[in-house]
């Protein structure tokens, strides 16, 4: 990512499209086929020194590139920028860019997505305490949460796929887009040799509505991962200490505590997903450009479209590193689920007290009242319901044995775990 994103791979990528415009022009019979040939021998992508040695008297990075890619090529070198201006060469070059870049991220989240999807499969049945507001809520599975991050990846390459495809477009058009200048012939050729669909209309630039989707999925992959690693997080505090991110022999959690163990790795993805994030309302403003163009957009561009990409890249790799070794505490997560003394049966129980005819107010003021005394007085829940005069007046043995069954919470899981399978495999398509 770092070689695509480089000043030596922009410049690569520049010569790349000059060529393929020439390329065009030899194939109409517009400049010596001969000519383009030799260009073709004896071009080369100039060092970014020389590119920014040349600079700094034309004041001007396409300029002072052309000028150092001739400067090689004798008196053919004089086709080389022919009928083009600046953006064909940028925008175009920059789409490679990121269809090159957009391929390594969408490699990045396919391991992402399977070491997910692996660790999940492994944990279907890792029964753990589920939480809304950060309380006790009811029974889910470790494994059941991490299907959902499984999916969730799933959209997100579905997003970046589309948005990469937006952005797979080219242009050489010439100054304000009209073709003044340039053969529109000369434009499908080049674009068909880089792999690359002519934009339908352009005005010099390719409009930036394309880059802020691309940027705006990006946006939404690292979001994605930092809620991921958020919840990695917390489940590594040590009142709760569910997981906890690999730790080898040797590491070492703090310079001064010698018991730390931190969520080192899970906290940089968080504090990189608000570098990617921050990416996408510059892409936003980026699409507001004056007249045909403005270079308002380059400066910008130039900062948040490879760090977007860099940081990503990076948040991909180390998001699936700490989930394959993620160490996960089973022990702890069934220790934790009892913390609340069996609390997260009020709902079954509720509704067992409804399906008997019970009314659905008189049957809940009959849970809470159970509940509450549970928890302000550290009592088992079952103990107390089964010690109620009102609800073993409508409830056996057989029944409430039923409501505090453990197993029953989880019983309908399988289902999206299939769906987990056929995803993992790409067998056929699930919904969304």
């Amino acid at each position: 990512m770092s070689r695509i994103w480089s000043e030596e791979g922009k410049l690569e990528r520049w010569l790349e499209v000059e060529l393929a415009a020439l390329d065009g022009w030899a194939e109409i019979g517009a400049v010596p086929a001969g000519d383009v040939a030799a260009i073709r021998d004896r071009a080369a992508a100039p060092s970014a020194e020389r590119v920014a040695e040349l600079e700094r008297t034309t004041d001007h990075d396409v300029a002072a590139f052309v000028d150092a890619v001739a400067e090689h090529l004798g008196p053919e070198g004089r086709w080389v920028h022919y009928g083009l201006t600046s953006s064909d060469v940028l925008d175009t070059a920059l789409a490679l860019q990121l269809r090159d870049g957009g391929a390594l991220l969408l490699a990045g989240v396919e391991r992402a997505c399977s070491a997910v999807a692996r660790r999940a499969d492994e944990h279907r049945r890792s029964i753990c305490i589920g939480r809304s507001h950060g309380v006790h809520a009811e029974p889910t599975t470790f494994g059941w949460k991490l299907a959902g991050w499984a999916f969730e990846l799933d959209r997100a390459r579905g997003r970046i796929e589309r948005a990469l495809e937006t952005c797979r477009v080219g242009q050489l058009s010439g100054t304000v887009g009209t073709y003044g200048a340039i053969d529109p012939r000369v434009e499908a050729i080049a674009c068909a040799r880089l792999g690359l669909e002519p934009d339908p209309v352009s005005t010099q630039v390719i409009a930036r509505d394309r880059h802020a989707e691309l940027l705006s999925a990006l946006a939404l992959c690292a979001a994605s991962l930092d809620r991921f690693a958020t919840e990695i997080r917390h489940l590594a505090r040590t009142e709760v200490r569910e997981v906890e991110e690999p730790f080898t022999a040797g590491m070492k959690g703090s310079s001064a505590m010698p018991h730390k163990r931190n969520p080192k790795i899970a906290e940089r993805i968080s504090g990189l997903g608000r570098v990617v994030r921050a990416a996408a309302p510059v892409a936003l403003e980026n699409v507001v450009l004056w007249h045909e163009r403005d270079i308002s957009h380059s400066s910008a561009e130039r900062v948040v479209i490879p760090d977007a990409f860099l940081a990503l890249d990076y948040m991909l790799d180390r998001f699936t590193w700490l989930v394959d070794g993620l160490v996960v505490h089973t022990d702890r997560m069934e220790r934790n689920l009892w913390a609340s003394h069996g609390l997260f049966f009020s709902h079954r129980l509720l509704l067992a007290l409804v399906e008997h005819g019970a009314d659905r107010g008189d049957a809940y003021r009959a849970v809470q009242r159970n509940a509450m005394r549970s928890w302000d007085e550290e009592l088992d829940f079952e103990e107390l319901v089964r010690t109620d005069p009102e609800i073993t007046a409508q409830l056996s043995d057989t029944e409430l044995a039923q409501v505090f069954d453990l197993e029953a919470t989880i019983a309908h899981l399988d289902g999206a775990f299939d769906r987990l399978r056929r995803l993992d495999l790409k067998e056929v398509p699930v919904h969304a």
